[in-house]
């Protein structure tokens, strides 16, 4: 469920500034939603009554709203483009 190191990696280096920049919104974003994707296509098929599962992947829908949100009111170009890359619908 969790992700590899590899993949958080490659999701820091695309869309940090740098490879060590794990602390910016779009990174944190990014991540959250390689994570929900994850875990709402493969895990829930498979595991259809696991509720505290889906009750962690609804904390982490409701961090990555709060996160998009904080974006959307702080840089709005760099909003969309996340929301572009990452075909969130929004």
């Amino acid at each position: 469920m969790a992700l590899a190191n590899q993949e958080k990696q490659e999701l820091v280096k695309k869309f940090g500034k740098t490879e060590k920049d794990s602390g910016k919104p779009e990174v944190q974003i990014a991540i959250l939603t390689k994570r929900i994707n994850e875990l709402s296509a493969g895990h829930f098929n498979t595991h259809k009554k696991d509720n505290h599962s889906r009750t962690g992947l609804l904390r982490m829908v409701g961090k990555r709203r709060k996160l998009l949100k904080y974006l959307e009111n702080k840089d709005i170009t760099r909003y969309r483009t996340i929301v572009k890359e990452l075909d969130l619908r929004k």
